[in-house]
């Protein structure tokens, strides 16, 4: 049993999802994020497996997605890089937000996410020491060279890519290399390339730093969550935190 809430954390709506009658115990937390024209709702079977496993999860919904979405989807199209870049810098308001109203064991905070949140959660990993592991599923840190064939911005819109510099992993594999990381993509996928999971696989390999990496693929999958996907995240949360 669980039980699932919606509320405001920081300012912005969340889905809470927790085992049955523990709101207020101290329990690991999974900052679960979504993917990009999607929301926290599409996603929620997330918090579901999540919290059935004995963890307190929370599912923010990104700017300009479900709760926050303006209505005006071509719009939105054009700020896929400005709104990475806001979901990664968020991370640090809802955790605040969260610690504030309930407790929470500094030591089992764990990030994940599913195509853009699956870069959400490799951006938070690479510049917040505190998360104790990530799952990152069909996604890519290699923000400013996928930038050129995902979203391309617009001339006006180069800026918001190019804001995300300091945050692309290629100059920080040290900070995913130091804690466990959980990487998952369908080989067939036709939006992130799977070979971007490949490629930051091989970086983290040849720098000695694949020790706590688990990297898994599934053959002739597009780009959606399977069923072996979900069970992978949730045993890798439930084993690491």
């Amino acid at each position: 049993m669980i039980e699932m809430y919606t509320e405001q954390l920081g300012g912005i709506e969340v889905l809470h999802a927790v085992p049955a009658g523990k709101k207020e115990n101290t329990l690991p937390v999974v900052f679960f994020y979504h993917g990009f024209t999607s929301s926290k709702l599409v996603y929620s079977y997330f918090a579901v497996a999540l919290a059935q496993a004995g963890m307190r999860v929370i599912m923010p919904d990104a700017e300009q997605h479900g709760s926050r979405f303006d209505g005006d989807d071509t719009a939105r199209l054009y700020q896929f890089w400005s709104i990475l870049k806001q979901n990664i810098d968020e991370f640090s308001l809802l955790h605040q937000a969260l610690c504030e109203r309930y407790p929470v064991d500094e030591h089992r905070v764990a990030v994940g996410g599913a195509s853009m949140g699956g870069m959400t959660a490799l951006g938070i990993m690479a510049r917040y020491p505190q998360v104790r592991c990530v799952a990152c599923l069909m996604g890519s840190g290699y923000f400013l060279s996928l930038g050129k064939t995902l979203f391309p911005p617009r001339i006006e819109e180069i800026e918001s890519l190019n804001a995300l510099a300091g945050y692309d992993i290629s100059h920080q594999l040290e900070s995913l290399g130091n804690r466990p990381l959980m990487l998952w993509h369908g080989e067939e996928d036709d939006v992130v390339p799977a070979a971007e999971t490949w490629r930051l696989q091989q970086a983290m390999i040849e720098k000695g730093l694949d020790k706590q990496l688990i990297c898994l693929r599934e053959p002739g999958v597009k780009h959606r969550i399977t069923p072996s996907a979900l069970t992978a995240t949730s045993r890798f949360f439930n084993t690491n935190l």
